[in-house]
């Protein structure tokens, strides 16, 4: 499908050595999502309106809301792409911490978290799994050539889930968590093993970040920019392998180095 339908053209004064030059441009389209859950509202997201199916489920499996893929019954997406219904058997204990407890994330887009920031007890990751470093390389030098949608536009983050047998999910949206649960999403829609693969995504690694990893049992985490310090701190808590500065062939290996095998 093209990408042609997330974009909008405008027009624009090019600056170029005090010359200017009035041209048409391509931006971003930001849309309202906004996400049924039996039958009630339950959350409001500005996105790009793609994937919306796969969002949602990512969202509320990465806040527990949703435990298993097994547990939706239907999902709806109305002609217009802005309303998502979701029908699904739910923890309703999560379901209201997560109107309750709110947390603004401190990624692009404005992400809002109610569960992830402590309230859900996840196991630490043992997950034996192992990936050589020209793999993460050559995976990170393809995730940001095969990007359209930031190569025209200059405004949107990515997520990749990288499968033990190379098989590869991408996602992209105008914020990094939107991302990432859009991956997650299409994973478990497709029944895809998350647990043995990795998290490959755009933008800094800061702890709700590394958690939405931690809560999809996804034991290795690499981005081409820096963690934060509470990142770091959750990925060595939680049993995840976080690889930072993943440039050419190098990178920053900060917690459970044993993972990435020469």
């Amino acid at each position: 499908m093209s990408n042609d339908k997330y974009l909008k053209k405008i027009i624009i004064d090019k600056c170029i050595d005090g010359e200017f030059i009035e041209k048409e441009d391509v931006v971003i389209d930001e849309s309202r999502i906004n996400i049924f859950l039996n039958g009630e509202k339950t959350i409001s997201m500005m996105c790009i309106p793609k994937d919306q199916e796969a969002h949602a489920i990512g969202f509320l499996m990465s806040e527990n809301v949703i435990t298993s893929i097994n547990d939706i019954k239907n999902i709806d997406i109305k002609k217009d792409g802005l309303e998502v219904y979701v029908e699904a058997n739910i923890d309703e204990a999560m379901l209201e911490n997560l109107y309750k407890e709110k947390t603004l994330t401190s990624g692009c887009g404005g992400g809002v978290t109610g569960n992830v920031a402590g309230n859900v007890e996840v196991p630490f990751n043992q997950v034996s799994m192992s990936v050589k470093p020209q793999t993460i390389s050559s995976e990170v030098k393809k995730f940001y050539d095969e990007s359209e949608l930031y190569i025209m536009t200059g405004c949107v983050h990515k997520a990749m889930l990288y499968l033990e047998d190379g098989t590869t999910v991408t996602a992209e949206d105008i914020g990094r968590h939107n991302a990432i649960d859009k991956a997650v999403g299409k994973s478990k829609l497709q029944k895809l093993d998350t647990t043995k693969s990795v998290l490959f995504v755009s933008g800094r690694l800061s702890s709700e970040m590394v958690v939405k990893a931690v809560m999809h049992q996804v034991p290795i985490v690499v981005s081409r920019t820096a963690p934060t310090h509470l990142g770091v701190k959750t990925a060595h808590t939680h049993g995840i392998t976080l690889i930072g500065f993943a440039r050419g062939k190098k990178m920053n290996i900060y917690t459970h180095a044993g993972r990435i095998v020469g």
